[in-house]
């Protein structure tokens, strides 16, 4: 279908205010009688805390007061969980400390400076506890527990089969296994989270934030706070980035507000990047797989067996969701029906794992793409070659994947045939072996098809629980649509969206295909979560999609009630109009016809003129549910559709390897993209870019390092790395498009697709380089040193092999 908007290329309406500096982040908020907030944060990783002396502290002028974890017990309840009730936290540590950087005490001052100066002076006495900082010594019986109303290390524990992976196995030609392990990163935004409290004079707390989804969790942040839900106002702040990291933040604003609740004045906190380094709350997947995948001599797939340890951490605030995330694609673009998937998530002394882009999907992805590519190799295929000869056909779709999940479309062979035009393969399989006996330069391709799942349903939250305490089954979005008596439209959003999901422009555009109206004329607002309907917010590729349908569902019913006061005043039937370029036209003669403008000041100001039943004003809301979600089998055997809205992607790397240094360069990246239709080619563009940039960093470069006695390595960018323009390659972005039958206009979603590929696709590019050597990556970041010494050992082994033919002559 042919749009006058969506898909057509246009600037983000979100960024002149932002490039100009008026986008009123949380650091610019000023409030009369404001106090800040500072952390003394844990230096050892386990310990008791046997007390804290404030006395120097609150001798300080301008200090105000000094609270603790005892404080919090007392006046407020554990923060929001979705992990096992066993596992609770407060926002600051209550008896002992799990890891380096856990909150110990919060010091309240006049300036933020003064407040990190009472922070010096406090004093606290720690009882050391052995560190747990391995997740499988955490397992053993004789570790140190975390949790001691828990009784064990083990968070979590469960093996999902679905299908025989036994007899697939027995009947396979070929069974390949690896030793797989995903490093820790996280997202890194220009700004870190922060939150400003405010306690109001009837009796309503305030809440100022750069999180997002409060609309959907605010009655969790009161609870935690001891407050009626009507008694705590979450107001909506842009953000100055997430990709994961502010997805329900909700420590910060719930300590904000215990603060600000205790010194009965307004309180800002925010985070320092060491704070959010070491304390986010949002560290990325740290797995070790064993994993197994069966192949026929033909290179068909028959079946995938995964036992993966999962470190979480201290605490789970999400539960095992990351997991969720991969049941959804579980299979990956491929037709295989035998799944064996094994879990254990441990806590260790560490902070706790939250949202990073992909959300444990990305993982998966390479474990998947890893095994793949083995079989390909042993089988004496090609990457492309042997993924053909597994995809998912276009005319399968729907089609359901072990586990119960339902991909609503896709065309996998047109998506690898497009990337394949653009990167000339040959043509570079040729140059690289040139390059290579010409001038000893080490050519790698790599090649990966990964899916990426868009728009969760709430199932996913409580589905791999045994006995859920909160099997909800809403995760809905609202948008309200207003015309002004001038003919002016308003769009109100019902979360907090305003990240880099650009929702203004989403919002806009549809807003726009709707009435036919300039999508630079909308004004978008956002509702606080005082007045908003119901909305999930972000996250999981959801936004797009879902609020496009809320406005569309908004729009039918404000263009419905247009239709009626036309056709009263025009005196023809409603079903003879339509709405064209923002007027309402008689079908076949449009010279007949009543403007937006001038129907709306019918409808605000000659209520006379109104037909029957219709009211004064020009506004219309509507809340879109899930568009396609069922219930999972109560014995786990189905988990039933909660993520059918499925993107796919290729992405094809070219890179060189200095295997005397073991860094990488890239010649060239192609990643071609199906996220249905597309609403603005330019913003989709960017999430592919950001996305294949973070996922090169993971691949490449970040980590979030602990040593084996749990003292955090990377408490600064200089330990931590992440990729500049410099590292990124000039992507090379193409696009294929089969909308979803699911969502209104075909949307899916395409905010986390770049991550959920690049890795597989840069790993598979460095083995390639040096597959002469016997590289082989299995662990991510994979270093340069690593490549050294793979590179090293390598030659060793072929001058140790020409030695002894040698010796033989």
């Amino acid at each position: 279908m042919t749009y006058t908007y969506i898909g057509k290329e246009r600037r983000r309406i979100e960024d002149p205010r932002l490039l100009v500096g008026r986008g009123g982040y949380i650091a610019d908020l000023r409030l009369p009688g404001m106090l800040h907030a500072a952390i003394l944060r844990s230096p050892v990783p386990h310990a008791w805390i046997r007390s804290i002396d404030a006395t120097e502290a609150l001798k300080l002028p301008g200090v105000v007061a000094v609270l603790t974890g005892e404080d919090c017990k007392a006046k407020m309840n554990p923060c929001m969980s979705f992990g096992p009730a066993t596992i609770t936290q407060y926002p600051i540590a209550v008896d002992k400390v799990r890891y380096v950087g856990e909150a110990v005490a919060a010091v309240v001052a006049e300036s933020r400076y003064l407040a990190e100066d009472g922070v010096d002076l406090l004093e606290v006495d720690y009882e050391a506890l052995p560190p747990v900082a391995d997740p499988m010594t955490a397992m053993e019986p004789d570790s140190a527990l975390l949790h001691q109303e828990h009784g064990s290390n083990i968070g979590y524990e469960r093996t999902f089969e679905f299908g025989d992976v036994n007899a697939a196995f027995a009947g396979a030609d070929l069974i390949v296994e690896d030793t797989l392990q995903w490093g820790r990163s996280a997202g890194m935004p220009m700004e870190t989270t922060g939150a400003v409290a405010q306690p109001g004079f009837n009796g309503v707390l305030e809440i100022y934030c750069n999180s997002l989804n409060f609309s959907y969790f605010v009655f969790l942040i009161a609870a935690t706070l001891r407050l009626p839900s009507n008694k705590l106002t979450m107001k909506p702040v842009p953000a100055g980035g997430s990709f994961g990291s502010k997805l329900a933040a909700h420590k910060v604003p719930a300590l904000a507000g215990f603060l600000a609740l205790q010194v009965g004045r307004p309180v800002s906190y925010l985070e320092d990047r060491f704070d959010h380094l070491m304390n986010s709350d949002h560290h990325g997947c740290d797995r070790i797989y064993q994993a197994r995948m069966g192949f026929r001599a033909d290179g068909t797939i028959v079946g995938l067996d995964i036992d993966v340890v999962d470190d979480y951490g201290a605490y789970m605030q999400f539960g095992i969701g990351h997991h969720g995330n991969a049941f959804s694609q579980v299979v990956g673009p491929y037709r295989f029906r035998d799944v064996k998937y094994r879990l254990r998530a441990v806590v260790t002394n560490k902070c706790q794992q939250g949202a990073y882009r992909g959300f444990g999907s990305e993982v998966h992805n390479w474990v998947l793409e890893r095994l793949v590519d083995k079989g390909a190799a042993r089988l004496e295929l090609t990457p492309e070659e042997i993924r053909r000869r597994n995809f998912i056909q276009p005319d399968q779709f729907p089609y359901k994947i072990p586990g119960g999940n339902l991909y609503d479309s896709g065309d996998y062979p047109a998506v690898l045939d497009k990337a394949l035009s653009m990167i000339d393969l040959d043509r570079w399989r040729a140059e690289q072996k040139r390059l290579r006996e010409e001038e000893g330069r080490y050519i790698g391709i790599g090649l990966a098809t990964t899916q990426e799942r868009s728009v969760f349903s709430a199932t996913e939250f409580w589905f791999l629980m045994e006995k859920p305490t909160f099997p909800l089954t809403s995760s809905p979005e609202s948008a309200t649509v207003t015309i002004d008596p001038t003919g002016q439209f308003q769009l109100l959003l019902h979360c907090q969206s305003m990240w880099g999901n650009s929702p203004e422009t989403v919002g806009a555009t549809v807003l726009a295909e709707e009435f036919g109206i300039p999508p630079e004329s909308v004004n978008v607002r956002y509702a606080d979560s005082a007045h908003a309907l119901p909305g999930t917010g972000p996250g999981g590729s959801r936004y797009t999609a879902m609020v496009a349908g809320a406005i569309r569902g908004a729009s039918r019913k404000l263009q419905k009630k247009l239709i009626h006061i036309a056709a009263h005043s025009l005196e023809v039937a409603p079903e003879d109009l339509e709405l064209v370029d923002a007027r309402v036209q008689v079908r076949g003669a449009p010279e007949t016809g009543l403007t937006v403008a001038e129907l709306a000041g019918t409808a605000y100001f000659f209520a006379l003129s109104l037909p029957e039943g219709i009211t004064s004003g020009l506004e219309e809301s509507y809340t879109y549910d899930h568009p396609y979600t069922t219930l999972p089998a109560p014995d786990g055997s189905d988990l039933g559709v909660f993520y059918p809205i499925m993107g796919h992607a290729c992405h094809i790397a070219v890179l060189e390897v200095d295997p005397d240094t073991g860094i990488p360069s890239f010649l060239d990246y192609v990643a071609v993209h199906d996220a249905g239709t597309i609403v603005n080619p330019r913003s989709l563009g960017g999430h592919v870019t950001g996305g294949a940039t973070q996922g090169i960093g993971t691949t490449l470069y970040e980590e979030l390092a602990y040593d084996e006695d749990g003292q955090f390595k990377s408490s600064t960018l200089r330990e931590y790395l992440i990729p500049t323009a410099s590292e990124a390659p000039a992507f090379r972005i193409g696009h294929v498009q089969t909308p979803s039958p699911f969502t209104e206009y075909g949307i899916k979603g395409g905010g986390e697709g770049g991550r959920m590929v690049a890795p597989a696709a840069v790993s598979a590019a460095i083995d390639d380089a040096l597959r002469e050597y016997g590289m082989r990556v299995r662990r991510l970041p994979v270093k340069p040193a690593t490549i050294v010494a793979t590179v090293q050992a390598g030659r060793a082994a072929e001058g140790r092999k020409l030695h002894k033919l040698h010796s033989i002559e």
